[in-house]
């Protein structure tokens, strides 16, 4: 989806999209539809007029903030109906609130993929942002823009299914990021093994498509240390041997989100050619059963030679993204953080309204949150507790990886797995600044909201954006 910024009035017969600040007072030829309609320009609401030509009054709150705006370029667009054209006047905001409307409107916009014999739906509206300072806007809207392209291409990938998006087509897809000058370097199962990628290749090998770790790389400007994202990237899960219930897991198609958004973020930062140095590392397989397959009671030997006890073979993600923060380590980052969809506990503690937020740096932790409620997707800081690492112990390895199901009054669904989860990672992040976001529960949208369709949410890519023009841009 495109969106092109003009300078030239709306003509006659042009759908409009007015930002429309809460209490503003109403014109006459509008306050009798307005007042019908209660319309209040509550932020993310709308309301569309047709008469005599389409105008949609998009709601910004009171005190708006770029957020606001955002849901309101949102609620325009989703309130556009058959019109294939809407013009945002944005003539009287400021250039970053222009932006940001114009942002929300193609992340609102955009429609989800679709793989059909015959296309269903209509296509995405053409979509122009009217503003009175365009060489003001166009900065603002450069970096808007990289957030919600970056954004979009995360979606598309979690969108796709499992037959069409196998760890090697994952990974040649990655390659494509390489126009924008992000470098890309595949390791494939064999090497995999032969470099001691224990875990991440006990997961995968079973698969007809193997293992792959996926490095991608944006130098920057800066002489600094990169910060690192590591995302966990299985393309489909079925559990292994201790196998999911059938109900519900064809959603393991979007059990690579973590991955998706990390190289989002990634191309985000490439399109705004952001100054700062960062690295993904993208832990990428197919978790699927066979006679190889590795089993509950197995231990493995990880990249970081430590040795891991399996209990479960369905908490397969902490097992790949233990070599991938490993690996991560050589690049020598300022900090790491890493996305999962990881585990079904974080659902239960948040439900789909917030990821899980794990650290062992507090000031990392605190700019995730900020950068979180700043781009409208929050975090809930979480506890890594003595007794969840102390839960984890092993008789025969150095850990365990998770704590035993039904283990007294502890166990079954009282577990704090996602505690556990995190407990272990840590062990794998030596002394850097590391923050783990286990977003289960909010890849994806059950409804459509004014910042994007039903579907992949690309949740963390605008996170991770923002994240880094707020605290990793400048010289230290």
């Amino acid at each position: 989806m495109q969106i092109r910024l003009r300078t030239v009035a709306p003509r006659a017969g042009e759908a409009v999209a007015l930002p429309w600040a809460q209490g503003t007072p109403a014109p006459e030829a509008m306050a009798a539809a307005i007042a019908a309609a209660h319309f209040t320009g509550e932020a993310g609401t709308s309301l569309a007029l047709f008469s005599p030509d389409a105008v949609i009054l998009a709601g910004t709150g009171a005190a708006a903030a770029p957020l606001d705006f955002e849901r309101a370029g949102g609620a325009a667009i989703a309130a556009l109906g058959d019109a294939s054209a809407l013009v945002l006047d944005a003539r009287g905001l400021q250039p970053a609130e222009a932006a940001a409307f114009a942002a929300g409107a193609m992340l609102r916009g955009a429609p989800p993929l679709a793989i059909r014999s015959v296309p269903a739906g209509k296509p995405a509206p053409r979509v122009e942002l009217l503003t009175g300072d365009r060489p003001g806007t166009i900065p603002h809207w450069r970096a808007a823009e990289a957030s919600a392209r970056g954004t979009l291409f995360a979606r598309d990938l979690v969108s796709e299914p499992a037959n069409y998006l196998t760890p090697a087509i994952f990974a040649t897809r990655l390659r494509s990021l390489e126009e924008h000058g992000i470098t890309v370097k595949v390791i494939g199962p064999k090497r995999l093994r032969r470099r001691g990628f224990g875990a991440l290749s006990a997961v995968g090998r079973e698969a007809a498509s193997g293992p792959r770790l996926v490095t991608l790389r944006w130098k920057g400007r800066l002489d600094a240390r990169p910060i690192a994202f590591i995302g966990k990237g299985l393309c489909f899960d079925t559990g292994g041997i201790s196998i999911k219930p059938a109900a519900g897991m064809e959603e393991m198609r979007a059990d690579m989100a973590g991955a998706a958004a990390c190289a989002g973020a990634m191309l985000a930062l490439a399109l705004r050619r952001s100054p700062a140095p960062a690295v993904a590392i993208l832990a990428i397989a197919e978790n699927s059963t066979g006679g190889d397959s590795y089993r509950p009671g197995d231990v493995l030997t990880t990249l970081s030679g430590r040795t891991v006890e399996v209990l479960d073979t369905d908490a397969e993600g902490r097992l790949v993204l233990a070599d991938a923060l490993h690996h991560a380590r050589h690049h020598r980052p300022q900090a790491m953080i890493d996305l999962a969809t990881l585990t079904g506990s974080i659902v239960t503690a948040l439900g789909h309204h917030q990821a899980g937020l794990f650290s062992n740096d507090p000031p990392l932790a605190a700019a995730l949150v900020a950068a979180g409620a700043a781009v409208g997707e929050p975090l809930w800081p979480m506890p890594i507790g003595v007794r969840h690492r102390e839960d984890l112990n092993s008789d025969i390895a150095d850990i365990k990886q998770c704590a035993p199901s039904g283990s007294g009054a502890s166990g079954g669904r009282l577990m704090p797995d996602a505690c556990h989860a995190a407990a272990f990672l840590r062990e794998f992040v030596g002394g850097v600044a590391w923050a783990h976001l286990d977003i289960a529960g909010v890849e994806a949208r059950a409804e459509a909201d004014a910042l994007g369709p039903k579907g992949a949410s690309g949740f963390g890519v605008r996170l991770l954006d923002r994240l880094v023009a707020m605290r990793f841009e400048e010289e230290r």
